[in-house]
């Protein structure tokens, strides 16, 4: 096996090791650009951020704009109007609109920033597979008993060996139970949705679904064995510009097949870490 591969833990719903996965980090990427990891995860936390916030100026409110009373002369402060904001029932000062906060990133960036998120997961020992977890029926209890039983893959040696006398919690605090973590399926699965979705900080997941905010967020990446398969065929996969409107298909797959290069090229590009020293 080549040296930079990268290898991944499969466990069985009982927790028991039963084989390796292999990644290549170059299908990834082949490295982790943090500034475009950031840029990516803002952009989502923008996008879900809900703008509906109103408050009323001196626009909005009820009164005359006319000044109370003169200027001088009534042994009075000076006032102004009654809708200022100095006073009881008057308008906000800088009254805060409805606004829309959501932007977009070029879709080439945001691809290159879900490949970076998977790989550092695959890089950090966050990552691992399951197989032969099969529900023919929702069964919440089964899966968590299968996160109670697989053991945390990035553990040291020091933490994952038993002490002697140890309690259930200390137990289970080397698994992945009440731990955040995000379950890649390889299609859409009703079923296993039901029976993880009352499972606290457990999140469920088709692979095409992915977005960088959600792999980060979550501490760790399960896998079933099928969606691995789909996930390695998905990052292979060479992505083309849309046919133009009203172009036939046939000009629409050469238009695609002159531009892959370029997209590859420029993915990469994206995707390059950056040079520490320019």
């Amino acid at each position: 096996m080549d040296g930079n591969m990268l290898t991944v833990p499969v466990y069985n719903p009982a927790g028991e090791k039963v084989g390796e996965e292999s990644i290549d980090p170059a299908d990834f990427g082949g490295g982790v650009n943090k500034q475009l990891l950031h840029d990516v995860v803002l952009m989502h936390l923008a996008n879900r951020r809900v703008g509906t916030v109103n408050t009323r100026g001196r626009a909005d409110v009820a009164g005359s704009g006319k000044k109370l009373f003169r200027q001088k002369g009534t042994g009075n402060a000076r006032a102004g109007a009654k809708r200022t904001n100095k006073r009881k029932g008057g308008g906000v000062a800088f009254a805060r609109r409805n606004r829309d906060y959501s932007y977009a990133i070029p879709k080439r960036a945001v691809r290159a920033a879900i490949r970076m998120a998977l790989l550092s997961k695959f890089q950090d020992g966050q990552a691992l597979v399951i197989d032969g977890l099969n529900l023919s029926e929702p069964k919440t209890k089964v899966v968590a008993q299968a996160l109670r039983a697989i053991r945390r893959p990035d553990l040291t040696e020091d933490e994952a060996t038993v002490a002697v006398g140890e309690t259930k919690a200390q137990a289970l605090s080397r698994t992945l139970d009440h731990r955040s973590i995000l379950i890649g399926l390889p299609a859409h699965d009703p079923t296993f949705y039901r029976s993880a979705r009352n499972i606290e900080g457990v999140q469920v997941a088709h692979v095409a679904d992915f977005n960088t905010y959600d792999i980060l967020k979550q501490r760790y990446l399960l896998l079933t064995r099928e969606a691995l398969a789909v996930l390695k065929q998905r990052v292979k996969e060479k992505v083309g510009r849309r046919p133009a409107p009203g172009a036939t298909p046939a000009e629409g797959q050469a238009e695609s097949a002159t531009t892959t290069t370029s997209t590859d090229a420029d993915v990469e590009a994206v995707a390059a870490p950056a040079d520490p020293e320019g």
